[in-house]
């Protein structure tokens, strides 16, 4: 038999970036040897790759005419600084200078949008810049820059199935929720398999292909496709898992951020290039009913929506005004037009076309201008030769990132026919206090339904939409028939104020109640006030329904600009701005947030065939602005470089950032899905060091039937303010919530009320926006149930108050253990001490404050490195039982069986019963010092008034430095000649009389 001939390993085709730094020459440079010449050399710097040229010996005129070549990432070369510096060489000599020890003679700095392709380059002279402002720098440089794209061949790996492609365009049919994963209200179950941390490797070939390795059906593939610079680019990955428990935040480094050298609008995310097509109208088309554009280009492949027609413009007249955002191809994508055609959509007859040549297609970086549209003449292509081609088109075509202006409002690649799917910016709606003081009622037709000796149970109920208040009883006056209140009632009122304010007066003498009149006020005509100056009172006759007199009634009425209207939880608070524009102070700083996507989300609804799928976008909010990213279909990387900035008016408030599954883009008219939260985040503007930029990964996690990791989250967060502002150190002394909250303050469970009513304004508000922000979002976003009962956080803060105090238990150990004399050594040190503080009590406050300052200076190098955020540990959630768990998500009023009710209700009593104990230890202890001189034990107050009598003489006659020596070596002394009993003074303490024996 034969051998058979091994088969040699297939071969492919990568193409790789060249760029080629040509340094000619140099003119005029600066003598630095100190004999009136220089001996320069060229180090030349791009992304991490350094080159030299050779010295040329004394010569301030050197001619090099060298090549420095680098390797360039054809998606990131745009955004890379290439940095030329000259240097003199001390030691004369070729290749042995130092660019750290030798002189500086200048430098320039060029960026990738500046480089030429190869054929289109040229000889260009730049003067040479200085290092820093005392550098003396004089000459120039010529250089020659261009790029090209090499192909190399590479042995190509096992092969693998190919991967389907990802569709663009998904309906309600394809989805559907998995047995094991919930409804969009709750979280998906857990799965085994921890979540995996995805990094940048390599760059692919269109020819390799990907094997997805699963241990469990339902879990991402260890390695999958990634959306960088837009639809079809692929890139290898390389998966690091991280233990399943680990939710501590991780610093990641990326080159794209802190760019300090080059503000640009978006410095703190990845620029991603996009195709901008904006397709305007067009003009002297062919007879058609509904025609439509096809954009092709690449892998890209897009239709606009139907045209519409102005009133009496002619048929052939079609308008769109649409923008189209598509990813750039990749370099080897083989494609290098545009296609542009019209077609008509209920015949499918082709209307004519243009093309485009992608390597002429314009540049465009903000803050330039908007690129004109033009008109193009269509044309027809070699199938349509014989048809009648008529018509122009209006559109303009460019090259831009997503900082584009037109980027928000563009039908991206990623989701081109879903407007669920877009980027938004909100605005919460303006917020107000609306105070109605109820102070009089007269000539009411009260009917006598009880007994003629009881007093009528009259009471004044205010609406303003969905919400009601109510007085107590009014007092009556039997001389005039009139009822008197003097209450305040609190709304929240929301702009356009066009809602009635409602007020009816009720008898609610008998169990059926009566309406004894209402009033309707017009909010547009209530008077706004910023301050305490007084409001003036009006009478509002009361109408009984049938247009007849009922009496009338005495209200004060006023819009307060002077609160904040809390829509948050306090201690997460984004604002403490007041209403009222007019009271607003001036910003301090700039928060900017660069949103760079997510890590090994897990999968939260089934795609048709059993596949996970999750479809993200992240939500933050900070003051009253909402951002809102694209959502990126199927994929459990989702990358949106994304970034927004807010204006910080105080820098001790929160910035929160969530993360969503989207589910709304695929529900009808006839139902409504609710988006399901991933996870969020939360930092503290005032955690952040100012002008320095945050990148970390935070993990998202939520705590449903369990403590459970979703994936990760990648930001970058700077707040931009000078670091000695005296506005910024001065907001520290000031009251956090504006004036009138101090003058007139509102009682705590008054602003819970009114917080739950404006969280559901701001809801309704974002709802009516498109795409609408459902109010579980904001629900979730706003922390709305942040005061419902948890036996986890009741845990939780125990130990934190436990926490707190253990420097006090620490002290006090300490303290016992220089009393029980545990170390000879520091326990005469401590004597020792004390005896110099008493004898000299001028040193105590310095030397405490002294301590104080050291302690901080102890504790600078244990500083946190990484803003904070969630703490997994610190809320109790990974000891967490989960029928406490089940308890804190349940509804209100519960939804749990009777026999579960029970049984926690009778927890929550033993609880209860503990905590009252405690309260009321706490209270015996105060009575008892009350007791002293209260007489309340006739002898122990004649006791502790003739001690104080005596104490007070000793004092007068003793010095007192002698009485503080002696007491506190009393306290000090050996345990050899302390009774190992209680103190009588303690003994005498316990024994004062307390309250609690006058309990029922």
């Amino acid at each position: 038999m034969n051998p058979t001939p091994s088969t040699p390993p297939p071969q492919i085709i990568r193409t790789i970036r060249k760029l080629i730094v040509e340094v000619v020459d140099a003119r005029d440079l600066l003598p630095k040897d100190g004999q009136g010449s220089s001996s320069p050399y060229v180090i030349a710097d791009f992304d991490g790759q350094r080159k030299r040229t050779s010295t040329k010996s004394r010569d301030l005129n050197p001619v090099w005419n060298e090549v420095l070549e680098f390797i360039a990432d054809p998606k990131t070369m745009e955004a890379e600084e290439l940095e030329i510096e000259v240097f003199n060489d001390k030691k004369m000599g070729n290749g042995s200078g130092s660019g750290r020890k030798n002189h500086f003679l200048g430098r320039v700095k060029l960026y990738g949008s500046q480089f030429w392709k190869k054929g289109n380059e040229g000889l260009i002279y730049l003067p040479l810049e200085k290092k820093s402002v005392f550098s003396w720098i004089r000459g120039e440089i010529g250089l020659k820059i261009y790029y090209f794209d090499e192909q190399i061949e590479e042995q190509k790996p096992d092969e693998a199935p190919p991967e389907k492609e990802v569709e663009t365009k998904k309906t309600t049919d394809e989805y559907r929720i998995s047995p094991d994963i919930p409804a969009p209200t709750e979280i998906a179950q857990e799965i085994a398999q921890p979540p995996v941390i995805v990094q940048l490797d390599q760059q692919l070939s269109p020819d390799d292909s990907f094997t997805s390795v699963q241990t469990e059906p339902q879990f991402p593939p260890e390695v999958r496709k990634m959306q960088t610079g837009g639809i079809g680019s692929t890139e290898r990955v390389r998966v690091l898992r991280r233990p399943n428990g680990d939710f501590t935040p991780r610093v990641i480094t990326s080159r794209f951020t802190g760019d300090t050298e080059r503000i640009r609008a978006y410095d703190l995310v990845e620029p991603m290039q996009y195709l901008f097509i904006r397709i305007v109208n067009a003009r002297g088309l062919s007879a058609n009913e509904s025609p439509y554009v096809k954009i092709r280009t690449g892998n890209h492949f897009v239709n606009s929506k139907p045209a519409s027609y102005r009133p009496g413009e002619p048929s052939g007249n079609p308008e769109w005004h649409q923008v189209f955002a598509l990813g750039q191809n990749r370099p080897d994508s083989g494609t290098d037009t545009l296609e542009i055609s019209v077609w008509d959509r209920p015949t499918g007859k082709f209307i004519g076309g243009v093309c485009f040549d992608l390597s002429d297609v314009p540049l465009r970086d903000p803050p330039d201008s908007p690129l004109a549209p033009q008109w193009y003449r269509l044309e027809g292509s070699d199938d349509h030769q014989f048809r009648k081609i008529s018509g122009d088109i209006q559109l303009s075509v460019w090259i831009g990132t997503q900082a584009d202006d037109a980027f928000p409002e563009s039908w991206s690649s990623d989701a081109p026919d879903v407007s669920y799917t877009r980027s938004k910016v909100y605005q919460s709606p303006k917020l107000w206090y609306l105070r109605v003081t109820v102070i009089e009622a007269q000539d009411l037709h009260i009917a006598s339904n009880g007994p003629s000796t009881m007093t009528p149970d009259v009471r004044v109920k205010a609406q303003l939409g969905f919400q009601s208040v109510r007085t107590r009883r009014g007092a009556m006056n039997n001389h005039s028939s009139s009822f008197f209140w003097h209450e305040d009632l609190f709304l929240v009122a929301g702009e356009p104020l066009e809602d009635q304010l409602i007020l009816l007066v009720e008898d609610r003498t008998s169990k059926e109640v009566t309406l004894s009149g209402h009033v309707s006020v017009s909010l547009s005509s209530v008077e706004q006030r910023l301050d305490e100056r007084h409001v003036a009172a009006k009478w509002f006759p009361l109408d009984g329904g049938v247009g007849s007199y009922c009496g009338r009634i005495h209200l004060r009425l006023c819009l307060e600009g002077g609160y904040h209207v809390l829509d948050e939880a306090a201690h997460v608070c984004s604002d403490f701005r007041p209403t009222a524009k007019q009271l607003w102070k001036p910003a301090i700083g700039v928060l900017e947030l660069g949103i760079l996507g997510c890590r090994g989300l897990l999968p939260m609804k089934m795609k048709g065939g059993g596949k996970g799928s999750t479809d993200a976008y992240c939500i933050a909010k900070y003051g009253k602005k909402w951002v809102r990213t694209k959502t990126i279909l199927d994929s459990f990387d989702p990358r949106w470089n994304e970034q927004y900035t807010w204006q910080v008016y105080d820098p001790c408030t929160v910035l929160t950032i969530g993360v969503f599954d989207n589910w709304r883009m695929f529900c009808d008219v006839a139902e409504e899905k609710t988006d399901c939260p991933i996870g969020k985040v939360r930092i503290r503007v005032s955690t952040l060091e100012s002008n320095k930029v945050y990148t970390n990964s935070y993990p998202l996690v939520l705590l449903r039937s369990g403590v459970k990791k979703m994936g990760e989250i990648e930001f970058a967060v700077r707040f931009a303010c000078p670091s000695l502002l005296p506005d910024t150190c001065a907001a520290y002394g000031q009251p956090m919530l504006p004036r009138m909250h101090y003058l007139r303050p509102l009682a705590v469970a008054q602003q819970e009320a009114l917080r739950g009513a404006a969280t559901q304004m701001v809801a309704a508000w974002l709802k009516r926006s498109e795409p609408p922000v459902g109010h579980e979002v904001v629900s979730y976003m706003l922390d709305a149930d942040s005061q419902t009962w948890s036996m986890r956080k009741s845990k939780a803060n125990w130990f934190r108050i436990m926490a707190v105090l253990s420097w006090a238990v620490g002290l006090a150990k300490w303290v016992d253990d220089i009393r029980r004399w545990r170390n000879s050594v520091t326990t005469m040190l401590v004597h020792v001490l004390y005896l110099v503080l008493v004898w000299y009590p001028d040193l105590i406050v310095p030397t405490l404050f002294l301590y104080v300052f050291l302690i901080g200076v102890w504790y600078y190098r244990f500083r946190p490195k990484v803003p904070a955020s969630m703490d997994i540990r610190l809320s109790q959630a990974e000891t967490v039982n989960p029928d406490e768990l089940d308890e804190e998500f349940d509804t209100m009023p519960s939804t749990r069986p009777a026999e579960i009710v029970r049984m926690r209700y009778d927890r929550l009593r033993t609880l209860a019963a503990r905590v009252q104990t405690v309260l009321g230890d706490l209270a015996t202890q105060g009575e008892r010092v009350q007791a002293l001189v209260s007489w309340r034990d006739p002898r122990a107050t004649r006791l502790f008034i003739a001690v104080c009598l005596a104490v007070a003489l000793v004092l007068y006659v003793v010095p007192p430095k002698m009485v503080a020596v002696a007491l506190g070596f009393y306290f000090l002394r050996h345990p050899m000649f302390r009774d190992p009993m209680p103190p009588a003074s303690l003994n005498f303490f316990r024994r004062l009389p307390s309250l609690s024996d006058r309990l029922l």
